[in-house]
């Protein structure tokens, strides 16, 4: 993302399932202080388009498709269609579930692309963050006019997550913790809160 010039501030917003490729974007966006967002690529266009035309995002990651029930679904007319319709975006970086190709889409460089030109750095670095630096927007359902934006701040998710996956739920580093969830809902974000503890994640 550094390449793409994604820098502390910006919004990088995701169209994808709950993969692992997902947990390693949020990560790195989180790293730069960019702020994150995502929508589950069993959302339509409309549901998505509401919700990150709002935070004008920089970067976008989505999926070309998905998997359900033994069907695959083939999203890229939607990623086309918020391409189309997001005027911050200034690139997509596509992730091929079901197939090979980022075809029909503009400015969209392959995940698998990104990571063979990407040189790993020795040690994981993060910017440090303003105690209430947005961290991620969450949406409200938006059953009564659009979905509203909820800022997360660095400091406040930390602590909560902190507390909830320790005390709560009691997890610990030798444990596997599994939540059936969607990236867009608010228990994606908890699983990833429970990495705080040291325990391995189920997607």
């Amino acid at each position: 993302l550094r390449e793409l010039g994604v820098q502390r501030g910006d919004r990088v917003v995701a169209y994808m399932p709950n993969i692992p490729e997902t947990i390693v974007a949020v990560l790195a966006a989180t790293s730069l202080g960019a702020i994150w967002s995502s929508c589950s690529p069993d959302f339509g266009s409309r549901s998505v388009l509401d919700r990150f035309i709002q935070i004008e995002p920089k970067v976008l990651i989505a999926v070309d498709g998905y998997t359900y029930n033994g069907r695959a679904y083939d999203r890229r007319s939607v990623v086309a269609e918020l391409q189309a319709s997001l005027p911050t975006l200034e690139k997509t970086i596509l992730v091929t579930h079901i197939a090979e190709n980022n075809e029909g889409l503009s400015n969209t460089i392959l995940w698998n692309d990104v990571l063979a030109d990407t040189i790993a750095p020795s040690e994981l670095t993060f910017e440090q963050l303003p105690f209430d630096h947005p961290l991620w927007v969450l949406y409200s359902s938006g059953t009564t006019g659009l979905p509203k934006p909820i800022v997360h701040g660095h400091g406040g998710v930390l602590l909560e997550h902190a507390k909830s996956t320790a005390f709560h739920n009691d997890l610990k580093a030798s444990d596997r913790f599994f939540w059936y969830s969607s990236t867009g809902w608010m228990m994606w974000n908890y699983i990833i809160g429970s990495l705080l503890s040291g325990c391995t994640i189920i997607l």
